[in-house]
């Protein structure tokens, strides 16, 4: 008997030892579950402010980039600029001779370059309160044919002058001035013209008459862009247009590497370089100095085009379409921002020969003087404001 109390008593000591156990491992477990579940949450939190600084990082890489492709771009304007002065006074130097040597100060310099730097970033202002755009065309007239398929005629821009200047061929040294318009459509040929012989051919269809000077452009391995002095008889200026690797503007006009343009703002000049040689390029000149006021790279296609000119700062190119017997302005660039290709009007002209090798514009009038395969064509233009839109 005293056996079996023994027995049973061992037995519920064990019993009691096996619980208490059990209920320490059930602890363990517990609290192993507990840091377990700490550990989720603060790994998710690390996740997550991760992604969130990976993002920041990104983020400011792209505005690095940004930044030095800003300050790539305006470094490059400036070398072009200083590659340009030392062409022109290198042009000077053989033209005028040595100059005594004279010491300029290295602030001035920065200074010049700085002035070049924020005149490049500045956006440009309108220097009058131009607002037109074409709406669609009025009228189209052939006064004659005189000349070779490709040629540029024009009248001088300046207000209340009414002289006519015919440019025959795309290399030539030598221009036709009539006094009006109905002297040159009346003339047998070019017989009641006054001949203008220039100090140096002319290259391609981009020339224009302004305030008494011809406007014109010489080639040889660079574009030069001369002001002859047609009162006085000589040339009033001359630069070194500051591209290098220069195309044809046009892909229609292969003669014609630059056009200049004048509009109710001034002088304009169109071009292409070889680094951006599927678009069309734009530049605001002085026509004073010849000095480049501002560039833009437009969205305008070289292929297919014609010709282009420009109307209160909006550059509109013509294209030879599809449809026989027309060519179009199917693209427009505005320097102000106020017009895109989706706002303007899709404006056809009625086209009866070629291809137009010159269109010039002529901001009194409101007219376009054309040459298309040796016909001189005058286009009547119907304007809108460009806030009608």
């Amino acid at each position: 008997m005293r056996g079996l109390v023994v027995l049973v008593t061992l037995a519920c000591f064990a019993s009691a030892q096996h619980q208490a156990l059990i209920d320490y491992l059930e602890r363990r477990l517990l609290a192993i579950e507990d840091r377990i579940s700490l550990w989720h949450e603060q790994t998710a939190r690390y996740a997550s402010e991760l992604r969130e600084l990976k993002q920041q990082m990104v983020s400011q890489l792209e505005n690095l980039d940004k930044e030095k492709e800003i300050l790539r771009t305006s470094l490059d304007g400036v070398g072009t600029r200083v590659d340009r002065v030392e062409r022109e006074l290198d042009y000077l130097e053989t033209q005028n001779g040595a100059q005594p040597c004279v010491d300029v100060d290295d602030k001035l310099i920065e200074q010049q370059v700085t002035l070049v730097e924020e005149k490049q970033k500045a956006k440009y202002s309108k220097l009058s309160d131009c607002s037109d755009m074409i709406s669609s065309i009025k009228a189209m007239k052939i006064l004659k044919r005189v000349g070779g398929p490709k040629g540029t005629w024009t009248k001088d821009t300046s207000r209340g002058s009414g002289k006519i200047y015919i440019f025959n061929g795309t290399d030539e040294i030598t221009i036709h001035e009539f006094a009006t318009v109905q002297d040159f459509s009346r003339s047998l040929g070019l017989s009641l013209s006054k001949d203008l012989k220039l100090p140096s051919a002319w290259k391609g269809t981009g020339h224009v008459v302004f305030n008494n000077h011809v406007y014109y452009i010489n080639q040889a391995d660079e574009i030069m862009v001369v002001k002859y002095d047609i009162k006085n008889n000589s040339v009033k200026d001359s630069a070194v247009f500051p591209v290098q690797d220069h195309v044809p503007v046009y892909g229609l006009t292969p003669e014609t590497v630059m056009d200049l343009a004048v509009d109710e703002e001034g002088l304009w000049a169109i071009y292409a370089t070889r680094q951006n040689e599927r678009y069309i390029s734009l530049a605001k000149m002085d026509a004073n100095s010849l000095g480049i006021e501002q560039m833009w790279d437009t969205n305008c296609p070289r292929e297919n085009a014609e010709a282009a000119f420009v109307i209160c700062g909006t550059l509109y190119v013509v294209y030879n379409t599809k449809q026989p017997g027309r060519s179009g302005v199917q693209c427009v660039f505005d320097v102000n921002g106020m017009v895109t290709n989706e706002d303007a009007p899709l404006v056809y002209f009625p086209k009866r020969y070629g291809a137009h090798s010159s269109l010039k514009y002529n901001p009194h009038e409101q007219l376009l003087y054309a040459w298309d395969d040796g016909y001189q064509i005058l286009y009547k233009l119907i304007m809108k404001k460009k806030l009608e839109i």
